[in-house]
């Protein structure tokens, strides 16, 4: 296939590089972004055919950015692609009739599946998520720390196909160390996002990132929320249908919600402690 490039932001991936890379051999201009990883992940991509660019990661927004304003793409149009993740059967069919259907629009936004302990998590992860992974690199830009929201300039569309995501191929041990440095920024950007005002049009937008911005900024401001997250996503979501990693990932994701309201609290008690000081 041509006319597509591809981008995977990578960090000692060596255990997923090489399904991720398979699954988008289709391309002939496979991009690795690493981050400096010190395992075999940059020999593994090389070995396969991938042309590797380093930097060091900072956080997710400047990476991504840096990533779309300084790396020579040999194709107009990008699928980004985080690499415990895979391209499915039909995402690779719409992506090659890009040249055709990407007439007019900047961006388009794809679903993923996440797996957990062998289960799709159909209910309790939110599905559809719709998420923007392919994109001229000269009309996107990011904003947050993490959890990047993407800013198009000009038209967004959407793709049939689905990326295929294993969240948990390092264990749950890397899960939640890798939550935990995500919290530090979720709280980071909550602070600030939570004193912006929401509109009441922002919760109907056809932008999925615009949606979940203003139920993030007003789910913030609840009490209780990590016991909410919880049962928002096993009872309301119906979770409970996942079965037991269905379960188990709601608790998670719950304690997930937690971490970040205590690091918020945390900031606010210093913030108080420092304005005592000074007076």
């Amino acid at each position: 296939m041509t006319g597509v490039s591809v981008l995977i932001l990578t960090k000692n991936e060596e255990i997923n590089i090489e399904r991720c890379i398979q699954s988008v051999s289709w391309s002939d201009d496979i991009v690795v972004y690493d981050s400096l990883s010190d395992d075999r992940t940059v020999e593994l991509a090389e070995k396969l055919g991938a042309r590797v660019v380093k930097r060091k990661f900072d956080n997710w927004s400047a990476h991504q950015n840096w990533a779309v304003a300084n790396i020579d793409f040999k194709h107009p149009w990008v699928y980004y692609t985080d690499a415990d993740e895979t391209c499915e059967d039909q995402l690779k069919e719409d992506l090659g009739k890009l040249a055709q259907k990407g007439e007019g629009y900047s961006a388009f936004q794809v679903r993923r599946k996440d797996f957990f302990m062998g289960r799709w998590l159909k209910r309790s992860q939110l599905y559809p998520t719709w998420i923007t992974r392919v994109f001229r690199p000269e009309k996107i830009r990011y904003e947050r720390l993490v959890n990047p929201v993407a800013i198009v300039e000009g038209e967004t569309g959407f793709l049939d196909g689905h990326i295929i995501h294993y969240p948990f191929s390092h264990g749950i041990n890397h899960w939640f160390a890798r939550h935990n440095n995500y919290s530090d920024m979720e709280a980071q950007d909550l602070i600030h996002e939570v004193k912006e005002k929401v509109s009441f049009g922002d919760f109907f937008s056809r932008d999925a990132a615009v949606r979940r911005r203003a139920m993030k900024t007003m789910a913030y401001k609840m009490p209780g929320r990590p016991l909410l997250m919880f049962g928002y996503l096993y009872f309301i979501r119906l979770g409970l249908l996942d079965g037991l990693p269905g379960l188990r990932y709601s608790i998670m994701r719950s304690m997930y919600e937690y971490m970040i309201d205590l690091k918020v609290q945390e900031y606010r008690f210093k913030q108080k402690e420092d304005k005592g000081t000074t007076l």
